[in-house]
């Protein structure tokens, strides 16, 4: 049947037309009972006389409902050969992503072809028009158990990567089901298939999302089959940054030999969530070299010098290896706000960074700068923002403006006001992998968690009768417990903690006295290092992050960090570090980018080396400047 909007089926309004396919005709709809909009998937009144189609959408609707979580299109009932359905807001997944986006997408969709495998469905049809990203960086897969019609492969399809899903009954021999370019060479083949042609799809996509080129996209869909079939796969087209893990992880997906394909989902979520957390192999330095010569801005006077060789597993050995500290001068512009309001944030993957500058109309405004940009770019809506960082996916920015805290997507569109703030000075925030926000309520407050979607805060610390304030909370990997700074009864950082609260029990334990921004950065595995900055000196500490033990003694390992920043520093999860260099009170301070920071420091600390750094670059005097 064919609806137009104001048409009602059942409780559902028709609002508008949304897509059309072989298989039904979407709308966007309003359930006029629970108040909320939906889509609705009717199958078409031609084929509903067509026992195999109708079958197949009941199949479809059953399918649909046996599959609850949270990254895959749920379905909410049926209505006269309908189907009312989850309406999923954003948009289609595409590529190229940054490396740290791509993954946490990746790893999405394998906990949602996992859950589908457990029940023994596969999805036959992966491509990344089924897959659904919204607004807060959730994926969402789509069309499970969907059948398309039928299609002549022999034919050229203006429209090859959307290919439609090619013939019925899938089930049998010399049938085909699915997206030519996303296809398993035995769904090519005609051959029988189970989950693990959804492999074979999932390292296509993953592919596909790392380099935003497709793998298999011939001049027609015979051609783009038969790529299927025998093209030989080039890995070293991956982007060099590609880890070796993640590499080796494709290419079990890609494997043509089913009986030697990668045989459940589950083990690539596995491999995708070590990613970062475990050593990877070293880095030559004329790699490291090759890469640095492409940055376009090195003409314009910046230096990159070598200033130390770093240490593979650093915390556990001496051993050292061919990969150099990078440290470069920039010049951030004349804009770029100094002292204690310029907290500048890293991305979670270490190739942004966001920092305030001085707005056209003189209200301050965020800014981000990739690490091959020439100039910053100014983050439209983040009028008045301060006190930036990034979402765990490296896609969001979250900020304080105008005694509130807000978000703002990097792919652009308008913030997202996520909750009101009491204090007129905030005290940072920390976003983690649970989708809640932990931030400071400022002077003479605690620490409250916020939905990333928005919503009411609930405290997670109170202050004590010999506290001013909780301060810079970080949330540890599993988000059961965060770090954050206490400060004494006088807003001094010399009469600083560092705490951790456990957001099972609300327990909290002092870490460490006399210390205050205290970091955790993983360095093998699930173990790491406690990083924090005492009289502007910033030291690190062996940290357990699940017993939130110290093990060990401190060890300095730099001594030119800023000491009255609130935000003096920050880490990528690999390791790359951004911070103010202390200098003179009247000066403005510069912020320092370097790559691989904390192995190099650290190694230099304990080896007691005195190495010299020196840089130039086309700085103006006093000006902010960004090193690496």
């Amino acid at each position: 049947m064919t609806l137009t909007p104001g048409n009602r089926l059942g409780p559902y309004e028709i609002l508008a037309p949304i897509g059309a396919g072989g298989m039904g005709e979407v709308y966007r709809a309003r359930d006029t009972k629970l108040d909320r909009e939906v889509a609705i998937k009717v199958l078409p009144a031609a084929l509903a006389q067509d026992p195999e189609r109708l079958a197949r959408f009941e199949r479809e609707a059953k399918v649909l409902a046996a599959l609850n979580h949270s990254n895959i299109a749920q379905i909410y009932g049926v209505e006269d050969r309908a189907l009312v359905m989850e309406l999923v807001p954003g948009e289609s997944l595409k590529g190229p992503l940054p490396l740290e986006t791509a993954l946490n997408y990746a790893k999405q969709i394998a906990d949602a072809l996992e859950a589908a495998h457990e029940k023994g469905i596969t999805h036959r049809d992966l491509k990344p028009a089924n897959i659904m990203i919204t607004p807060e960086g959730v994926v969402k897969v789509l069309d499970f158990g969907l059948a398309a019609v039928s299609f002549d492969p022999a034919s050229g399809s203006a429209d090859r990567p959307n290919s439609p899903t090619l013939t019925m009954q899938a089930t049998q021999t010399g049938m085909l089901m699915g997206t030519a370019a996303y296809m398993s060479p035995e769904q090519a083949a005609g051959k029988p298939v189970d989950k693990r042609a959804d492999i074979w799809s999932f390292g296509v996509v993953l592919w596909e999302m790392l380099t935003g080129k497709r793998l298999f996209d011939g001049e027609t869909i015979s051609h783009t089959l038969a790529d299927v079939l025998r093209a030989p796969i080039d890995f070293d087209k991956l982007p060099r940054e590609t880890p070796h893990a993640v590499r080796d992880l494709l290419k079990r997906c890609l494997d043509r030999d089913v009986k030697t394909r990668l045989r459940d989902i589950g083990e690539a979520r596995v491999v995708i969530s070590r990613v970062g957390r475990e050593p990877e192999a070293p880095v030559s330095a004329a790699a490291a070299t090759s890469s640095l010569g492409r940055l376009p801005w090195i003409a314009a006077g910046v230096l990159a010098v070598a200033l130390g060789i770093a240490l593979w597993a650093p915390w556990r050995s001496e051993k050292p290896v061919d990969r150099p500290l990078m440290r470069l001068d920039v010049y951030l512009g004349p804009d770029a706000i100094p002292g204690v309001d310029s907290s500048v944030a890293i991305s979670p993957d270490g190739s942004r960074i966001v920092f305030p500058i001085q707005g056209p109309d003189g209200k301050p405004l965020l800014a981000t700068r990739l690490l091959d940009q020439a100039a910053s770019t100014p983050v439209p809506g983040t009028e008045n923002g301060s006190y930036p960082f990034f979402s765990p996916d490296g896609q969001w920015i979250g900020f304080y403006a105008d005694s509130k805290l807000k978000k703002v997507s990097l792919r652009g569109g308008a913030p997202v006001t996520l909750s009101d703030v009491s204090a007129t000075v905030p005290g940072g925030a920390s976003w983690g992998e649970n989708g809640d926000i932990v931030a400071s309520s400022g002077s003479l407050g605690g620490l409250q968690s916020i939905p990333a979607s928005g919503g009411a805060p609930h405290a997670v610390t109170n202050l004590t009768k010999q506290e001013y304030t909780h301060l810079m909370p970080q949330v540890l990997p599993g988000g059961n417990a965060v770090l954050f700074t206490a400060l004494g009864t006088s807003p001094s950082f010399d009469d600083a903690n560092i705490e951790a609260v456990s957001l099972k029990t609300g327990a909290v334990k002092t870490l460490l006295s006399g210390g205050y921004f205290g970091r955790y950065l993983a360095t093998n595995g699930s173990t790491g290092h406690l990083v924090y900055v005492h009289q502007g000196v910033l030291s690190a500490v062996a940290f357990d992050p699940v017993r939130l033990e110290i093990r060990g003694s401190p060890e300095q390992i730099l001594e030119d960090v800023a000491g009255a920043a609130t935000s003096p520093f920050d880490f990528s999860r690999n390791g790359t570090l951004v911070y103010h260099a202390g200098i003179a009170a009247d000066q403005k301070w510069p912020v320092v980018w370097m790559d691989s920071a904390l192995r190099w420091l650290w190694t230099r600390a304990r080896a007691r080396r005195s190495l010299s750094m020196t840089g130039s670059g086309a700085r103006c005097p006093g000006s902010p400047s960004l090193g690496m």
